[in-house]
Formats: C-alpha cells, sequence, structure tokens
C-alpha cells in the first residue's frame, strides 16, 4: 500500500492543480461512480455473475474491484477509524496486484456466485459514504491522496468500458443473441458507401511526444515526455471501414498464409472473420442486438493479426504510436465517445478523422518503456510496468471510452490475439 510519503509526480499535483480541482472533487467522483450504475442498469440480475471467457470478468465483480481500489489505495490507511466492509473481500477482488497479497483466479472469477450483486451495491455504498467523507476533508487531502483519487477515477472509466465489452461478449455467446439494451428511438442512417480513402503526409523530423505530467492527469506509461525521430510517412485520414474490410474477407484473406505472422495463422483458420460478424458478411452483433452492417462504419473487434494481415493486402502497414500521436496532437479532442450513447463506432462524415472515439486503433509498436519510465511506487505501481511484454499499443479511444477519459498520450495495450475490445485500424505507409 502506498503510505503519505511516497512521492511521484504523476500522484503530487502541483498547488495551482490543487485549488483548480478543489471545488469538484466530490462532483466527480459522484459522476464516475454514478456513471457506472447507469451502465449496468439495462441489465438483469442474472447478467451480473456469468463469465465467458476468462479474459473478461462478471459485471459484478467490476463493481466490487473498482470499490476495492478505492479501499485498498486510499481509504485504508488516511481516513481515520476507517473499517473494511468484509474482510474477504481483499481477496475477492483483488485482480493482479501481488504486493496486496494473494487473489481469485481470473478464470474463477464467474464461480463468485456469492456475495450477492444485493450485497456488492451495499459495499459500493459503503466506499462512497466514506470517500465523500474523506473528499470533504480538505485537512487529509495532502500529499499525494488527491492523485491517488483522480486515479481512482480513471481506473473506475477504465473499467466501465471493460463492463461493456465483456456484457457484450456474454450476450453474444447466447445462442438467442439477447441485446444489452433497447434499440435507440434514433439511430444514425447507415451511410451506404464509405467516403474515398485519402492521405495526410508529415515529414521526417524530432518530435515530443507522451504526457506532460503538470499538464493534467495521466498515467505513468504515458511519461516522461521525450523526443523521437520519425521518418517521413502518410497515414489515411480515417480508420479502415467495414466495407473495405469485408472485400478483404471475400478476397480470401483469412486462407492468404503470406499476409499472417505466424502466430497469427493459426487463429486466421479458426476465425474466417471478424468477431460479432454474421456468417454472410451482412449483419453484426453489437449491443443493441444483431444489426445491419454499415459499410462505411469504422470496423471493429479485430485482433493485432488481423489488422496486421489487412494491411499487408492493402499494400500498407500500421502506424506506429509515435507517428499516431505527432498526427493526433493537433487534432481536436472530439469524436463518438462513451457520452453519445451510441455504444457502437458510426461513420463520421467530413471534416473529421475520427482519431479520438469509435474504435481503439492497433499500431505496430510494442508496448515497452518509454526512456526513463518510472513507475508510480508501491503496489499501485504495479498498475501498468508489469505488462510491457507481448503486447502491442492502441490510441485514441472508442465508442465505449469515457470523454473525458482520453488524450492524445493515452496508451491502451492489449495482446495481440485480442478481439472483444473495440479494436480497429487506421492504414499508415512511407513515403
Amino acid at each position: 500500500m502506498l503510505t503519505a510519503t511516497d512521492t511521484h509526480p504523476l500522484l503530487t499535483p502541483t498547488d495551482e492543480q490543487m485549488r483548480a480541482r478543489a471545488g469538484h472533487r466530490a462532483q466527480d467522483y459522484l459522476a464516475v461512480r454514478t456513471q457506472t450504475h447507469a451502465l449496468c442498469a439495462p441489465l438483469a440480475v442474472d447478467d451480473y455473475g456469468p463469465q465467458s471467457m476468462p479474459d473478461a470478468s462478471p459485471a459484478k465483480w467490476h463493481l466490487a474491484h473498482t470499490s476495492w481500489f478505492f479501499e485498498q489505495f486510499i481509504l485504508q490507511g488516511h481516513l481515520p477509524g476507517y473499517r473494511s466492509f468484509h474482510a474477504g473481500f481483499e481477496y475477492l477482488f483483488n485482480s493482479y496486484y501481488q504486493r496486496v497479497g494473494p487473489q481469485q483466479p481470473r478464470h474463477l472469477r464467474g464461480l463468485l456466485s456469492r456475495p450477492t450483486v444485493e450485497q456488492i451495491y451495499r459495499y459500493r455504498e459503503h466506499v462512497d459514504e466514506h470517500m465523500l467523507r474523506l473528499l470533504q476533508s480538505e485537512a487529509l487531502l495532502t500529499g499525494t491522496l488527491p492523485g491517488r483519487i483522480e486515479l481512482g477515477m480513471h481506473h473506475e472509466q477504465q473499467h466501465q468500458e471493460l463492463l461493456l465489452t465483456d456484457i457484450k461478449h456474454l450476450l453474444f455467446s447466447n445462442p438467442l443473441r439477447p441485446a444489452y439494451r433497447q434499440q435507440p428511438e434514433t439511430r444514425p442512417a447507415p451511410r451506404p458507401a464509405p467516403a474515398p480513402l485519402s492521405w495526410r503526409e508529415y515529414t521526417a523530423g524530432l518530435h515530443d511526444i507522451g504526457a506532460d505530467a503538470q499538464r493534467g492527469f495521466c498515467f505513468d506509461n504515458e511519461t516522461p515526455r521525450h523526443r523521437c525521430y520519425t521518418d517521413a510517412f502518410a497515414l489515411a485520414d480515417r480508420p479502415v471501414c467495414n466495407g473495405e474490410y469485408r472485400e478483404f474477407v471475400r478476397d480470401g484473406g483469412y486462407q492468404a498464409p503470406d499476409l499472417w505472422l505466424a502466430d497469427g495463422w493459426p487463429l486466421a483458420q479458426q476465425w474466417q472473420r471478424p468477431l460479432y460478424w454474421s456468417e454472410s458478411l451482412e449483419a453484426e452483433f453489437t449491443l443493441d442486438g444483431m444489426s445491419e452492417l454499415s459499410a462505411a462504419a469504422p470496423v471493429c473487434h479485430l485482433s493485432y493479426y488481423e489488422a496486421d494481415a489487412y494491411a499487408r493486402w492493402a499494400g500498407a502497414r500500421l502506424p506506429t504510436e509515435a507517428e499516431w500521436e505527432l498526427a493526433a496532437a493537433v487534432e481536436p479532442l472530439s469524436g463518438n465517445f462513451l457520452d453519445s450513447g451510441r455504444l457502437h463506432p458510426h461513420a463520421a462524415g467530413a471534416p473529421s478523422r475520427q482519431l479520438f472515439g469509435d474504435v481503439w486503433e492497433w499500431t505496430a509498436s510494442a508496448y515497452l518503456p518509454y526512456p526513463g519510465f518510472r513507475p508510480w511506487p508501491g503496489a499501485i505501481g504495479e498498475y501498468n510496468g508489469k505488462f510491457m511484454a507481448n503486447q502491442f499499443v492502441l490510441r485514441g479511444g472508442s465508442c465505449a471510452t469515457p470523454r473525458s477519459h482520453v488524450r492524445p498520450s493515452y496508451r491502451n495495450f492489449f495482446y495481440p490475439s485480442s478481439r472483444w475490445q473495440f479494436a480497429g485500424m487506421r492504414l499508415a505507409k512511407d513515403r
């Protein structure tokens, strides 16, 4: 557990940042917690417990784990007289923090029929009550504590997206293909064809990438800001869309071994098309149930292997994360995020380049530390750093990512075989 003496530039806001955030702490905290409850509102009690695959977690586990995070890293040791809601929850809802202690194996989270959903909500109420008491005490909010509280809120926002992707996979695993919610009364009319692809060119040179810790919240893996060299390149003005990817499938892309990385080829034989697409390639499963496949919307639920294979087929490549950030740094941070309520990628008209929202975009960059990377101290340092092996970086956020959670320097990361996230792609090429 972190102590009051632990220091790290990302966890220690400046005096100016402290004053700017002071009047909004409780409101921001409650807004995040309320958003999680709103995402669970369409669920039946039977939906909270099942686990459809080892990579996914039950909805009630997400609800409990995000509360465990606040309890473990903030309330314990920092709110005088605080008593844990249940001693056994430290084991049940620890995710991967080995310095905290052992945990329920990830692939067995779906066996936790108890505690009940009702008990989990009481746990959240308990944590909220004590967090608000802490947030309203200026005397206690010193040192790294405000930074850790902000970290806890961004951690919960990450789990809001995971909750949706995990529920989507669970419902898809049901032969009846039930919808997560009733379809919205107003839905954007699908564009029949994608806009023609064009390219924006960038010159070679030295560029600064990464987050500046003094300009707002960021995760430790986004730092330090550093200089890197990029050769001249061109970046597509929009993500690859469903219609284009469907041509790859119809052209035998999943049967062409020369397009695939060796580790991806055996998986291509099993998949044959993107996750959630119908065999006819005319429909896809969404959180609103089965829907007609929109040719112009960004393709999503691709693995890195699929994105890389498509790029080869198209005579292009995936961008590096430095190239992607260079392009995104001058774009407005707007797009189709969780806040829109659509919960699915949609085609955007010009001049939007869709660098933010709709789909996370795979890059060609391995998830590795930046030069001079310094993880957070203590157990919380396990948050990002220890996963820097065998994974690839994704950028930009998705239709399930809260708008306030995204920035140009944000580094998401997944294993190359992962498909259940809202992950798509954008093409790049050398000049």
